[in-house]
């Protein structure tokens, strides 16, 4: 990337953070976007994320293509969204109507969903909301999708294509729908 580019870059990046601290948005240090993403925050919600993090939105930001923005969204008031530092988010949609946090160092591939919710509070076979939490070092694989209620242990990889409707141990990689532990992964090294 040449110089004027990467000063446009970054001066794209400075606006969509300033934009989104409007919004409420609370950002523990410096971020990076490529395209634009959305947040939504209702009244008495928070969204934090920590340092180091970076969005890709734009449809060319990532390799495998990103079929929409990235949209991290706290519902309720009382709800909050946590991302840990040096996180990297693809076209990744975060939707919070209980309360999602997600860990330092992961990698959520394009186009992953992340929610705690059914999504139709009105349908009495929809059930409450129910937190998330995501560990350190963990992978989304492409377009997987953690459903409500899900815990992911640290250093775990999701695959490609998962759908996640229970908690997964740390150390293993799951894959499927239902998503389901395949290995565990002894002798990690994050690095």
């Amino acid at each position: 990337m040449d110089s004027l580019a990467r000063k446009a870059a970054k001066s794209a990046g400075s606006w969509h953070k300033l934009m989104a601290r409007l919004r409420g948005v609370e950002f523990l240090g410096s971020c990076s976007f490529q395209g634009r993403p959305r947040f939504r925050l209702h009244t008495g919600a928070r969204i934090v994320i920590g340092s180091r993090c970076e969005f890709l939105s734009s449809r060319t930001a990532n390799l495998i293509g990103i079929n929409h923005p990235c949209i991290i969204s706290a519902f309720n008031r009382g709800t909050e969204v946590h991302l840990g530092e040096n996180s990297g988010f693809s076209g990744t949609v975060i939707a919070a109507f209980a309360g999602i946090t997600i860990g330092r160092n992961v990698k959520c591939g394009a186009n992953t969903l992340i929610t705690d919710s059914d999504w139709h509070p009105e349908d009495r076979r929809s059930g409450t909301p129910k937190p998330v939490r995501i560990g350190d070092n963990v992978w989304l694989g492409v377009n997987a999708v953690v459903l409500k209620g899900v815990t992911i242990g640290e250093n775990s990889v999701i695959g490609a294509n998962s759908v996640v409707t229970k908690s997964i141990p740390a150390n293993c990689m799951a894959a499927g729908n239902p998503c389901e532990v395949i290995k565990e992964l002894s002798n990690f090294v994050h690095g």
